[in-house]
């Protein structure tokens, strides 16, 4: 039986993000009668804090018959891609402009939330997804046994 594989890694932003929220909101306060850049400073203070809690966390879990990718802690952005579909895995590093969250890159779609250690997934038709994470090891581990197995959870 092939183990279970469930981590998650938290992303190097979120502080600098919150941080930034918290200075938009004083700054919305201080400047709430002074024209427009009040209620402007208060909106962006809300969506810089909204994405720091999107993008916070960047768990990567098996799914039974498939390997589950999700931005946290409010799960908001996911993937599933089934372990059937997976043709090859390596490890590798996305490059340091690259950067993080989720786009594309000439090698695949990156989901990232800190550090450039990637597992890079090759699909059928050429497709191809970067997962960072700080236990590439661990996870390079688990799919290689588990599309070793074809994909089967049970063996």
């Amino acid at each position: 039986m092939i183990g279970s594989y469930r981590h998650t890694q938290k992303g190097i932003l979120q502080p600098f993000l919150l941080a930034a929220s918290v200075l938009c909101l004083v700054g919305s306060l201080i400047n709430w009668s002074a024209g427009p850049r009040g209620p402007v400073l208060l909106a962006v203070a809300v969506v810089v804090a909204a994405l720091s809690f999107a993008f916070g966390r960047l768990a990567i879990e098996d799914g039974g018959d498939r390997l589950l990718v999700g931005f946290g802690p409010l799960s908001l952005l996911r993937r599933e891609i089934p372990y059937r579909e997976i043709a090859a895995v390596e490890r590798t590093r996305s490059p340091l402009l690259a950067g993080w969250g989720i786009h594309w890159t000439r090698r695949g779609w990156l989901w990232n939330v800190g550090g450039r250690d990637c597992v890079r997934i090759s699909r059928g038709g050429g497709k191809g997804m970067l997962l960072g994470t700080d236990d590439p090891e661990g996870l390079l581990g688990f799919l290689r046994d588990r599309i070793g197995k074809g994909g089967n959870p049970s063996g």
